[in-house]
């Protein structure tokens, strides 16, 4: 009976321990980036700023398999991977990064909102990789 009596928490935590409290993993890599895992699911960089935070999984270098075909295909798939979106992070031009990206502000950020942001990007890992397996050899 007690496991139909459901409870909202309106806790208020820092990030990380709010995150390490859900299992993930959290890693400082400099004052505004952390990388965020668990285990066996790609690593999300977290990256905070004034008023929201960024979260991008780096999926690898996309040019030994880039073709017009891929990247129709990944531009056909953003409309199957809500809220998360697939993109080419060309940061470094000798090194494009096939990335997932999603974004919220930080203002009212809800603890159910932030959960489904890591699993947005899960399931769309999922699918970008059986995507991708048509083309990397």
């Amino acid at each position: 009976m007690m496991d139909r009596v459901k409870v909202k928490s309106n806790q208020t935590k820092p990030l990380d321990e709010f995150l390490e409290a859900h299992d993930y993993l959290v890693e400082r890599m400099t004052d505004q980036v952390y990388k965020v895992s668990r285990l066996q699911e790609l690593p999300v960089f977290v990256q905070v700023d004034e008023d929201s935070v960024y979260f991008e999984a780096d999926l690898g270098n996309v040019s030994e398999y880039a073709t017009e075909a891929l990247y129709f295909k990944m531009l056909d798939l953003n409309t199957e991977i809500l809220p998360v979106s697939l993109g080419v992070d060309t940061t470094n031009p000798n090194d494009p990064r096939l990335v997932l990206v999603e974004s919220r502000e930080h203002k009212n950020l809800d603890e159910n909102e932030l959960l489904s942001v890591f699993n947005a990007i899960e399931i769309a890992t999922d699918k970008v990789e059986a995507l991708l397996a048509e083309y990397v050899k």
